[in-house]
């Protein structure tokens, strides 16, 4: 080869080089890890997943393209299982990491502190160590609150609104997470003044909450309020077939109970935080730290009545409550 053609060449491939390299930066396949509280083949929680990758994809992040998806469905495990999955999620080293609720959040924190962590379904994060604060996190995680304690008021509001004779409350909540101690303690702290006595229902496996909503139901002029945790939405089915067998009017924390036979329920919705998620997922993938990312709250509080389930409790539903609703039921 003559020297001038050689320098040529030489001079072509080095003009390459760098668009080469950059190529081979942007197509790198990025690591998501996604840890939800529920088991696969619960049909929300499906539905919550397919929100967070239409805005992934929506932001240019398609899995099996460039970006891979590890999704790990805990289910209604306990604290020792949660540990576990945590520390075999973590261990495939993702970029980032969803977390589905509190109980999710508890196992990822301490199996991890530098991996940085996106949490939705999540109530008071401050209070429960997540983030130093909901404008500046700090550490590795930020996300998206489901409400604040005060909150938990409402339900008791909409309860006795619904079911003027209520002056008992069962409050089912998860003891085992920050949120399950904290709503009820909220709810607790109104009950005086709407003449109810509450007391706890802890949401374990299915026997025990069996138990505890059968024994409560024994003595009259009972309500449920279902507080918000992983466990109420993996047995949902059996707490809302308790409600109607022991009549007892029910308050849920999301529309998807009443969607499948619950009485009323308010708040948060809850699939419009994953699609939101994804946003966050994405900056954190181009760079950007959870420290840095401020914790959202819900843009939108939804409220909705069952009218087949009312009447089959034998309640007539004020006017001026359907007419705040957003959904109703027919």
């Amino acid at each position: 080869m003559k020297r001038r053609e050689f320098i040529t060449l030489l001079g072509g491939a080095a003009a390459a080089w760098p668009f080469s390299a950059r190529a081979q930066q942007v197509e790198r396949v990025r690591r998501i890890g996604v840890a939800m509280s529920t088991a696969e083949d619960d049909a929300e929680s499906k539905a919550r997943i397919a929100a967070f990758l239409q805005g992934l994809q929506q932001l240019g992040w398609a899995d099996g393209r460039n970006v891979r998806i590890d999704t790990r469905w805990w289910g209604a495990s306990d604290a020792d299982a949660n540990r576990r999955y945590a520390a075999e999620l973590v261990a495939l080293a993702p970029d980032v990491i969803l977390a589905s609720g509190g109980s999710v959040m508890v196992a990822l924190l301490q199996a991890t502190r530098t991996v940085p962590i996106v949490f939705t379904l999540t109530v008071d994060p401050v209070g429960a160590g997540y983030v130093a604060s909901l404008v500046r996190p700090g550490g590795n995680a930020t996300g998206f609150t489901s409400y604040e304690y005060s909150l938990s008021g409402k339900w008791l509001e909409l309860l006795k609104e619904i079911a003027p004779g209520t002056t008992r409350a069962a409050v089912l909540r998860d003891p085992t997470i920050p949120q399950g101690i904290g709503l009820f303690g909220a709810i607790q702290a109104v009950a005086p003044s709407f003449g109810v006595e509450v007391s706890p229902i802890d949401v374990g496996d299915a026997p025990e909450i069996e138990r505890g909503v059968t024994a409560f139901a024994r003595s009259a002029n009972g309500g449920l309020i279902v507080s918000g945790s992983g466990l109420a939405a993996a047995h949902r089915n059996l707490i809302i077939t308790l409600a109607a067998r022991h009549r007892l009017p029910a308050v849920y924390f999301e529309r998807f109970f009443v969607a499948k036979g619950g009485l009323i329920s308010y708040g948060s919705e809850l699939r419009d935080q994953y699609r939101r998620a994804a946003s966050y997922v994405d900056r954190i993938l181009k760079g950007e730290k959870p420290a840095d990312l401020p914790v959202q709250e819900p843009t939108k509080i939804v409220l909705a009545i069952n009218l087949k389930t009312a009447k089959a409790l034998g309640l007539t539903v004020p006017p001026t409550l359907l007419t705040r609703a957003d959904e109703v039921i027919e």
